[in-house]
């Protein structure tokens, strides 16, 4: 398209993806990685929580969470996730929508790995988005995993992450009187060709 450049212009989104986090990163004071990731439950219910994104692989995104909570259930069910990254200080927005599958091998360990050790140890106490009866009782738990799992505890098998390889992906920056800029990539296939349209705003 003969007037995508500038911060658009490329031929791979996940390259500008990954140009755009990285924009980011010099400007977000806090969390520039941050995502609002949307599933559905087994009802069709929608849910949106904010998440990490760790990693922009060559053909995926890919983030980390406990399987047993509720995001993790969702996305074993349905399969699918949609998530919008909103750079405020930039006026930016990245939105993808695709198919979802586990990574739960040596790149999640070798992820987890590197996490501070109470986040670690945390992940092993917290059951995840279940009723807890106080916050005593989730520091006491802790001291449990503590105690029995030492000083470089291994990754829980109910903790690794998930990959989203998207079929539509969207960069959007603000414009002024709200005339925004808005390009859409979307393949029939998350193999196929991608193909790119501007979108009014």
């Amino acid at each position: 398209m003969s007037d995508r450049g500038g911060i658009f212009a490329g031929d791979d989104p996940f390259v500008l993806a990954r140009e755009w986090l990285a924009a980011a990163a010099k400007k977000e004071v806090n969390d520039p990685n941050a995502i609002a990731l949307a599933t559905v439950d087994a009802d069709g219910m929608p849910n949106v929580r904010v998440v990490l994104l760790k990693d922009i692989e060559p053909d995926a995104f890919v983030f980390y969470t406990n399987y047993e909570s509720a995001k993790g259930q969702e996305l074993l069910q349905n399969g699918k996730a949609a998530f919008v990254m909103h750079t405020k200080s930039l006026g930016r927005q990245i939105r993808v929508r695709g198919l979802v599958s586990k990574e739960d091998g040596p790149i999640a360990d070798a992820y987890f790995s590197s996490r501070s050790l109470k986040s670690r140890l945390g992940a092993w106490a917290s059951k995840q988005s279940r009723p807890l009866s106080s916050r005593e009782a989730l520091m006491a738990d802790v001291a449990m995993v503590t105690l029995d799992k030492g000083a470089d505890p291994e990754r829980p098998p109910f903790w690794g992450g998930f990959r989203i390889v998207p079929t539509e992906i969207e960069f959007w920056s603000d414009g002024a009187f709200r005339l925004h800029d808005r390009f859409r990539w979307s393949r029939e296939t998350i193999d196929g060709t991608w193909d790119v349209v501007r979108l009014s705003p």
